[in-house]
């Protein structure tokens, strides 16, 4: 049987049509409601070139409502939102530098257990090492 969950969204945390903003949840970001699902995740794929109908195969959980919705609420708030994306980079960035660093000081491999001050250092997604 499955279980229930209670919904955290509260009609105060509706910023948008479909976005909410939720203390806690995605860092308080904007997301599309009833979901974990940031509005920079579909910002991105948009800046990629996907078409809502393409961005639906990858997130067949959401509606073409809500899509529009959340590519709306970016327009209407662009400067919020770049400087989020910016922010966002930066951190990548600062990521794969610090993973970059962190393997030069042990020969070019990382170790297999790290030590206790380098475990907050995570390997990027993308990072061929």
């Amino acid at each position: 049987m499955a279980t229930a969950t209670k919904s955290l969204v509260k009609p105060e945390h509706y910023i948008y049509s479909h976005i909410t903003k939720i203390p806690g949840v995605c860092g308080g970001k904007a997301t599309i409601d009833g979901h974990r699902i940031r509005v920079i995740n579909i910002v991105y794929m948009h800046k990629w070139g996907y078409t809502p109908e393409r961005m639906l195969e990858d997130y067949d959980s959401l509606n073409l409502a809500q899509i529009y919705a959340t590519l709306s609420y970016y327009y209407e708030n662009r400067k919020e939102m770049d400087r989020e994306i910016k922010e966002y980079e930066e951190y990548f960035e600062r990521s794969e530098q610090e993973w970059e660093e962190y393997v030069e000081r042990h020969g070019g491999h990382p170790p297999d257990v790290p030590a206790t001050q380098d475990r907050h250092i995570a390997k990027p997604a993308n990072s061929k090492r």
